[in-house]
């Protein structure tokens, strides 16, 4: 494809003394842009100022036959920076708000000037540069703009609560941009990058910089802001280290719940796994359809009334709690007996009022949330203690972006988000000393999604999820729960958005039960962190999605015209790639991932490497002497038990029952120590066993009913290597005979998948051999049975017994060698459990078959989604509580008719 130019366009790049900014601004210069390189000059805290970075980005553009001019002033003044554009070349095209600073300090030692100057120059900066712009973009009917974000605001992280708010605020107010601009053919989407800078330095190890280049970021940006780019607006992308993926908002179905006095908190926690329940989400790009949830919600029969909540001896602050819903949060928290403070600027006195005459307790609070002193102060006063927090004070100065003046930024930004800070710095220390606190922060749908009119309520409503994940995860080994919920409700607040009957309808009442329950102690885990939409009876998680994205070769350069040919790769959410990232690390698992991937790679898969084929040939031929496996009624027991029977299930659990019998799956288990006469690593290039991944599992059941004793002799074999390039998949078969008998029991293929060890110019397609070989897709509709089966915390712990003592599945230190913060399930254990579902719904299999496609930690429910398609059974299982696939892509062939069995 033809280059993308940008010639007689002209971008403004803030922060481009430096880094990605430098990166950016050479790199426009050099297509053809005019280009306005801003820098303060200052140092990554925002120190000093100099006009040097700037001016050797200049000189650079200009010698390589370029157009540029510096301009030194701060973010704050964005109307000067783009004054300049103006100026010097007549129009501006392009936005590009990259300055940033860092103020990392844990939030237990955060002053207010570490705060401040962060929001100061990451939110009021982009705002700025946005607002002096948008006008000549309408004007011209032609804008691009790309804001900042980063993994610490999509998913929070320690020692940057300011910086967390910062950067997600960017996402909520580029949703505002992006809807309002678009009939002006504006264009706004922001990147979370993740590139080597001064910033960088110090919170990113020095062999991880080593491979991150700003030269990865560009492409995209640059694909972005070109004017062929006409419809991808609104959207956030994780991008570093030659990988790219798009991320979106995946909404839970939801618990819905009868409106009225039968919806309590203790109701709704009856129902939390609803609430968390993405086994059929939605991708939202705006608020739900909360007259229809009201209109079904006011349908159903009353609720069943769960665990009583008592709240006597907590203290309970809400802010912004005269009226509305505070109102209503503060006469739950007291009728279930806390005491209360109520927080108002302008009257909590009559809510006082109304909680003493029904016999509560509760003290006024008339301060700005913003005096977050004063308001804790009070509860200190009156009681001697604070033990939750509801940040729910908030305005409304709703303006189209293209009218907004600096006093309704200013005045939103400081009531909502620094206001929440406040009130939460002074909790905080009491919080800590008592190893115990329970905050609930207020954003809202129009922050999460973005709205008309109301860019800088988005902006920081969204920068309170920021800094509310970046607390949960401070707080979390203090007891201290952080959660934010979205709420909709019909308050006066709401008024001059909602017509007067929606007010009406959509009561605060409504809401206040899942705060309540949120601050309870009754939370399952993980009991913070979270983030709900609620209202009109209905509760739902929201949670970021994925795509699984595209990486590119670390050792080639990236350019935009490879980005475009790999567009559709890179915002596919549905080829069964995406995942859904919940931390920091789960942001840089793809990019670190992709580290691995080079050119050289794919260039040594044309070449033949003779000496590895005949390696594999001569692996192939190799005859196993067999290895016994002896067991009787007590290791059949042993494995039942472990895949989760129950005391009360006899034919698995107890030798002399009538119909005793081994789960189908215990075929996995002979053959499993059996000893393969090859050895990986004299077969394969680059072998490391830390490389190495169980893929897929087949197994074959050739003798019913199994024996419930014997001695057995497993003989494995190399079936097949196949060559993927970056990676290899080694398929190996054993054969599992009675000693006896002389019949065969069994028959199992498992394929390992070892990254790095591919390029030996194998086959890249492996053999059809039928069952063992066949790829199943659920059918698209309602599954035809599901099964749900919550693992134990001992699960691994058990299933281990059965033959399988790699140290990930019970040593935390040895798991988080491995990448995982707890010890994980076996694989094959939740294989059987899925196994044993198929098997108690349908009955007997002659053979079952999975794709491993995610770990499952001990203590998470299973649900194993199945269909019936003939004499095969489709399935899938998920993680309930995560809505994650574990095995993926799986069928099982019924033996005879396949009748439902029920034991």
């Amino acid at each position: 494809m033809s280059e993308l130019r940008f010639d007689g366009q002209t971008v403004v790049v803030s922060g481009a003394g430096g880094g990605l900014g430098k990166a950016y601004a050479v790199f426009f210069g050099a297509r053809g842009a005019n280009v306005v390189v801003n820098d303060l000059g200052g140092s990554f805290k925002g120190e000093g100022q100099s006009s040097k970075a700037a001016d050797m980005v200049v000189n650079e553009i200009r010698a390589a036959g370029g157009k540029a001019v510096a301009n030194y002033d701060s973010v704050e003044n964005g109307e000067k920076i783009i004054e300049t554009a103006i100026k010097e070349f007549g129009r501006i095209d392009i936005l590009l708000n990259n300055a940033g600073i860092l103020r990392d300090v844990s939030f237990k030692n955060m002053s207010d000037d570490d705060w401040d100057l962060i929001i100061k120059v990451h939110v009021k900066g982009a705002y700025k540069c946005a607002r002096a712009a948008w006008p000549h973009f309408r004007k011209q009917k032609y804008g691009r703009v790309i804001n900042t974000a980063s993994a610490a605001g999509l998913f929070g992280s320690f020692g940057q609560c300011n910086y967390s708010a910062a950067k997600l605020s960017q996402v909520g107010f580029t949703e505002t941009l992006a809807k309002e601009g678009y009939k002006y053919n504006i264009i706004c989407n922001v990147i979370a990058p993740i590139a080597a800078s001064r910033m960088t330095q110090t919170v990113m190890p020095p062999d991880i910089l080593e491979n991150l280049k700003p030269d990865w970021v560009i492409p995209l940006v640059a694909v972005l802001v070109h004017p062929s780019n006409k419809h991808e607006t609104g959207s956030i992308f994780e991008v570093g280290g030659g990988h790219i993926a798009k991320l979106r908002w995946e909404r839970a179905k939801g618990a819905l719940l009868k409106t009225g006095p039968s919806l309590t908190p203790g109701a709704i926690l009856r129902q939390w796994k609803n609430v968390n329940d993405f086994s059929e989400p939605s991708y939202p790009s705006g608020v739900a359809d909360f007259m229809s949830l009201l209109e079904e919600a006011q349908k159903l029969g009353e609720n069943e009334p769960g665990e009583h909540i008592d709240y006597t001896g907590k203290v309970a602050v809400v802010t912004g709690g005269g009226a509305g819903l505070g109102r209503s949060y503060c006469l739950l928290f007291a009728k279930l007996g806390a005491s209360v403070v109520v927080n108002d600027l302008v009257n909590p006195g009559d809510v006082v009022q109304e909680i003493q005459k029904n016999g509560g307790k509760a003290v006024g609070n008339k301060a700005s949330a913003e005096d977050g002193d004063a308001v804790v102060n009070a509860a200190m006063d009156a009681y001697g203690r604070i033990d939750i927090l509801v940040n729910n004070a908030g305005i409304l100065r709703d303006k189209a972006f293209a009218n907004m003046e600096d006093k309704m930024w200013d005045q939103v930004i400081a009531v909502h988000l620094r206001g929440t800070y406040k009130t939460t710095k002074a909790a905080w220390p009491y919080f800590l000393k008592q190893k115990y606190g329970r905050i609930v922060n207020t954003t809202s749908t129009s922050g999460i999604y973005g709205n008309f009119g109301q860019a800088n309520y988005a902006a920081a409503k969204l920068g309170i999820l920021g800094l509310s994940r970046a607390l949960a995860r401070e707080g979390a080994k203090y007891n201290i729960n952080v959660n934010t919920i979205a709420p909709n409700a019909g308050t006066n607040m709401t008024r001059s958005i909602m017509p007067e009957e929606m007010v009406q309808a959509f009561k605060p009442e409504q809401v206040a039960p899942l705060v309540v329950a949120l601050c309870s102690d009754q939370v399952p885990k993980p009991p913070t962190g979270g983030l709900f939409e609620v209202g009109s009876g209905w509760h739902a998680r929201t949670r970021w999605q994925r795509s699984g994205g595209h990486g590119f070769p670390v050792d080639v350069k990236l350019t935009p015209e490879a980005v475009v040919k790999a567009w559709s790769d890179i915002v596919n959410f549905d080829d069964g790639r995406a995942d859904h990232p919940e931390d920091g690390q789960d942001g840089l698992k793809s990019i670190i991932n992709n580290m691995q991937n080079r050119s050289s790679d794919v260039n040594k898969a044309r070449e033949v490497n003779t000496d590895t084929l005949d390696k594999i040939e001569k692996a192939k031929k190799l005859h196993s002497e067999g290895t016994k496996y002896k067991y009787d009624d007590k290791d059949i027991i042993l494995y039942n038990l472990g895949i989760g029977a129950k005391r009360t299930e006899l034919p698995f659990v107890y030798e002399n029952s009538d119909f005793f019998q081994a789960l189908p799956t215990f075929g996995v288990v002979p053959y499993f120590g059996a000893e393969m006469p090859w050895s990986m690593n004299e077969v394969l290039p680059n072998f490391s066993p830390m490389m190495l991944l169980h893929g897929e599992q087949y197994l074959e059941i050739r003798k019913f009913p199994i024996p419930t004793a014997a001695t057995l002799v497993s003989y494995p074999k190399l079936v097949e290597v196949i060559d993927k390039g970056k990676s290899a998949i080694m398929v190996s078969g054993t054969t599992t005979k009675d000693v006896a008998t002389g019949e065969d029991i069994f028959y199992n293929e498992s394929s390992a998948v070892i990254r790095g060890s591919g390029s030996f110019g194998g086959p890249s397609k492996g053999a059809d051999r039928g069952a063992s070989t066949a790829v199943y897709q659920p059918p698209k509709r309602q599954p035809d049975a599901v099964v749900e089966e919550a693992t134990t915390e001992e699960q691994a712990a058990l299933y281990r017994l059965n033959g399988d003592r790699n140290p990930l599945h019970i040593d935390p230190e040895f798991s988080k060698m491995g990448g995982f913060k707890t010890p994980i399930l076996h694989g094959l254990c939740f294989f059987g459990i899925s196994g044993k579902h198929v098997y108690q719904s349908y009955g007997p299999f002659k053979n079952i078959k999975v794709r491993f496609a995610g770990t499952v930690l001990p203590g998470q429910k299973l649900r194993t989604e199945m269909w019936k398609e003939g004499g095969k059974v489709i399935f899938q299982t998920k993680v309930v509580e995560t809505g994650k696939l574990c095995i993926a892509g799986a069928g099982a062939e019924l033996l005879g008719t396949g009748k439902t069995t029920k034991l």
